[in-house]
């Protein structure tokens, strides 16, 4: 049955956003009881649901820019409401509409993502900066691979050893593999979460096209971000590839024996389940196959793990926030493994 809203005019925006399964909700309460920011603040998510049914939403509050989009919401529901694209539509309201106030440092990164395709504000012309002596080559038509870093480990220097060890390890293995380079753009997942919808077409509709014209296939990534983007996002407009999370890839290449670790790591290690990996796309057991193939090295779980992991904090363009000191998801994480000895 579908709830009537006394304040309709407020309603339909947000239904016309992308809020349609605003509908479906009957306020069980079940999402506020599972998101992770109860473990550290109130953040009522029955309640935006409810005044957004009632056309009575806030859109100015702090708490429109506080999901993670972590995705525990929606595998709780008894209903299996898409609590993550409401969240997006009140978002997208913001944003396009001009209704309430776009946080600065996500206005900020919303107009550098804009400008030159990437979050940090860097020069397009040294994406691939990462990689230049590393003898990597620029990805040609009949290319098996593409292999696509992700804005972060493309440019932050703290980073770039993502993109670096994994172009390494496809080197080392005779993968027949190039990258885009500075045609590429970020994947628009998380501006898209963040209510930018325009951008995250600009950005999906040029790689598409930048993908296509030279005669991508299979895309191998190291982002859950971007794993998520072009598997799932990406086919609404015409993208329809291949895609590879790394570890899937390697885990691949394990069981046809075209991998195999000979040397002894003796470290205890934990794996935490990314969100956008693990709930969004039920990717939980390769990396773990991937660790455990390692000689010497043990493998420890979090307390939550798999389907119950707790997010880092960082997803829904929240990546580009700041977070108050002690309300920090990965600080939890930090001392969970340390608890563990990892």
């Amino acid at each position: 049955m579908e709830v009537l809203s006394p304040y309709k005019e407020v309603t339909d925006v947000i239904l016309e956003a992308g809020g349609e399964p605003l509908k479906l909700c009957y306020q069980c309460g079940l999402c506020t009881g599972i998101c992770p920011w109860n473990t550290v603040r109130s953040f009522m998510v029955r309640r935006i649901m409810h005044e957004a049914q009632l056309g009575a939403t806030n859109f100015g509050s702090e708490d429109v820019w506080i999901c993670v989009t972590c995705r525990a919401c929606v595998q709780r529901c008894p209903r299996g409401v898409e609590i993550i694209d409401v969240m997006r539509a009140i978002r997208r309201a913001v944003a396009s509409l001009g209704i309430g106030v776009v946080p600065d440092a996500l206005r900020i990164s919303a107009k550098n993502i804009a400008g030159v395709g990437n979050p940090l504000g860097e020069e397009p012309e040294k994406r691939d900066d990462w990689a230049k002596d590393l003898g990597v080559k620029k990805f040609t038509r009949g290319t098996e691979i593409l292999y696509f870093p992700c804005c972060i480990p493309s440019y932050d220097p703290d980073v770039k050893t993502v993109s670096r060890s994994t172009a390494t390890i496809l080197n080392k293995l005779g993968i027949d593999f190039g990258i885009i380079g500075t045609e590429a753009k970020c994947c628009g997942e998380a501006i898209r979460k963040a209510g930018h919808e325009e951008i995250f077409q600009s950005l999906a509709k040029s790689n598409i096209n930048t993908f296509g014209s030279n005669g991508v296939k299979t895309i191998v990534v190291s982002s859950p971000h971007c794993y998520h983007a072009f598997k799932n996002e990406y086919p609404e407009l015409g993208g329809k590839f291949q895609v590879l999370h790394i570890t899937q890839y390697l885990v691949s290449l394990i069981d046809q024996g075209k991998l195999r670790f000979s040397k002894e790591i003796k470290k205890k290690v934990i794996y935490s389940d990314p969100c956008y990996l693990g709930r969004h796309n039920s990717i939980y057991d390769e990396p773990r196959k991937l660790l455990q193939s390692i000689p010497g090295l043990e493998l420890v779980e979090f307390p939550d793990s798999r389907e119950e992991a707790l997010c880092c904090g960082g997803g829904g363009g929240r990546i580009w926030m700041d977070t108050k000191k002690g309300e920090r998801f990965s600080d939890i994480r930090v001392e969970q493994a340390l608890e563990k000895g990892a």
